[in-house]
């Protein structure tokens, strides 16, 4: 899928108000006894007195230096997207403010406010943005200076920020909802308005963000739009506010979230609701027009839930629903607890019941795996989308009549191929410049669901399902590693298994699969025939017969 990104121009506002008069700073501590000999403590003063100067001294000229320092893209150091994210401080919520025209080519009117806490001692602070425009930038009340270097927008604010404090950050700026040059993802444009696709790395061309999976935080969003479009966003709604010719709606997520998760949709649409298991709200955004069709398969979902539940444990957030956009985007998205689908997965007759269903399973499945455990950076994407195909096969073979095994085996069969084009599962290979969706090759898909079942036929069904349950229960809300998955496994199974992983996660080459060892890399006169259909957020029509 191609990638686009607009270089950004971030502008310097030209008014600023005053700063407001700094508190008094703090007192020094509690006051010091009288020491008894007078000469000697005076020295001792006179020296330490020196000693703070000199230290003072060095802390200013340090501050000074890196303040003079060019601005310059930071980086959490991600092996695949080294300079996606941020260090220096973990943000704890976002408050997100949309305005729209009504116009799906026009930028639309945000506001970014950012409550952190500081990691480190910082002078400056960098987010990740790149396709909108900066009119003003506030820490903590304050106006503060800003410019932009390469996808980063880098704020100093008035007076540095010491570690360990919390901070709030607001930037009103504009969100582009046009196609960025080199780049894909952010907005989707509808033909009726507008949706979000911001995996891997495309939260940042919508709003200022520490635009990477390890920084989960909580979520407000309030989308004002002409009366006659509805907005709905991840979490639940906490008020409809109308006024002259416009509504403001406001969504709150109960649970932290990552950046790339993050969805809005806006369009002439209808909000469809039904009860899921327990009682769970479960609500569908469908185009109006199409609302009759889709019925059938929204129907579904609340018993896919239910199936997903008696594998894996109770689902982990306050509400699920899907959002068919109206749009060609050639992937599906998990979207935390608001699915993307292209509407015409649901209308094409082309797609049988039984691959729709498995799809909806491969994203409702990510709900569990991806999004309430997330990845701790994006090599370990194969637990993500393995454990997504992994219960979307699953789930063909029991509703569906599509056999596990034969799509395993025929996986096997094509492993080697992807690996040396790919990479190993937990090693991928890094995106091509400019193609940073690369990342979701058919490796961290079938690939990854193939190490699974390796694993299930290596340490037994039972320890199996048991890895499963733990492995959400533990993490849930959180973020995880490959390390912390194959650490689990050795746990519940009893078993060393780090030459087992060592292989399957990254070798070259795929090892022998355990009780088949029949199955061997197809020849590439059986490629055509046995090739699987290959991970289910990136749509494929092949199947294994």
């Amino acid at each position: 899928m191609p990638l686009t990104l607009r270089a950004s121009r971030f502008r310097r506002s030209s008014a600023a108000s005053p700063p407001d008069t700094a508190p008094a700073p703090a007192a020094d501590g509690p006051p010091r006894a009288r020491d008894a000999r007078p000469g000697r403590t005076a020295a001792r003063r006179r020296r330490a007195r020196a000693a703070l100067l000199a230290g003072a001294a060095s802390a200013v000229s340090f501050a000074l230096l890196a303040a003079s320092a060019p601005a310059a893209p930071l980086g959490l150091g991600d092996r695949l997207f080294p300079y996606l994210g941020n260090p220096g401080y973990d943000v704890a919520a976002y408050d997100l403010a949309f305005t729209y025209s009504g116009d799906n080519s026009e930028p639309l009117q945000a506001v970014t406010t950012i409550a952190a806490r500081t990691t480190a001692s910082l002078d400056r602070v960098n987010l990740d943005f790149a396709h909108g425009t900066v009119r003003s930038v506030e820490v903590d009340g304050r106006p503060a200076d800003f410019t932009e270097a390469g996808d980063d927008l880098v704020v100093t604010p008035e007076r540095p920020l010491s570690r360990g404090s919390w901070t709030q950050i607001t930037v009103r700026h504009t969100s582009d909802p046009t196609p960025a040059p080199d780049r894909d993802g952010g907005w989707v444009r509808t033909s009726d308005g507008l949706a979000m696709a911001n995996q891997a790395d495309a939260a940042h061309l919508v709003f200022p963000c520490n635009d990477h999976p390890s920084d989960k935080a909580m979520f407000t969003i309030r989308i004002t739009a002409p009366d006659d479009y509805t907005a709905v966003a991840n979490g639940l709604p906490t008020g409809v506010d109308r006024g002259d010719g416009s509504t403001t709606w406001t969504y709150r997520t109960q649970h932290p979230m990552a950046t790339e998760l993050a969805q809005v949709s806006i369009g002439h649409s209808t909000v469809v609701h039904r009860e899921g298991p327990r009682g769970l709200p479960v609500r569908d955004v469908v185009p109006t027009r199409y609302r009759d069709a889709l019925e059938p398969w929204l129907k579904k979902t609340p018993d896919q839930i239910a199936w997903m539940e008696g594998k894996v444990g109770a689902y982990p957030f306050e509400t699920y629903g899907l959002l068919l956009a109206d749009a060609s985007t050639g992937y599906e998205l998990e979207t935390q607890t608001l699915s993307l689908f292209e509407r015409e997965v649901f209308t094409n007759p082309a797609y049988p019941a039984w691959y729709v269903e498995s799809i909806m399973v491969h994203e409702l499945s990510h709900q569990w795996f991806g999004d309430s455990v997330s990845p701790r950076t994006w090599s370990d994407l194969w637990l993500n989308e393995g454990h997504a195909t992994w219960y979307e096969s699953l789930y063909a073979q029991e509703k569906g009549d599509r056999p596990m095994e034969a799509r395993m085996k025929a996986a096997y069969g094509a492993s080697d191929r992807w690996r040396a084009s790919g990479g190993p599962p937990a090693a991928p290979k890094p995106p091509k410049p400019g193609q940073k969706i690369g990342i979701f090759r058919a490796n961290v898909y079938d690939g990854a669901a193939l190490v699974l079942y390796a694993l299930r036929q290596e340490i037994g069904e039972r320890a199996f399902e048991q890895l499963e349950r733990a492995w959400v229960q533990r993490n849930r809300d959180a973020t995880a590693g490959t390390a912390d998955f194959t650490a689990l496994a050795a746990r519940v199974s009893g078993r060393d298994l780090d030459g087992f992983f060592r292989g399957w996660l990254y070798g070259d080459k795929t090892p022998p699969m355990p009780g088949h060892p029949d199955w061997k890399a197809a020849s590439d006169e059986q490629k055509a025939a046995t090739e699987p259909m290959v991970h289910g957020d990136r749509k494929a029509a092949a199947s294994v017969e």
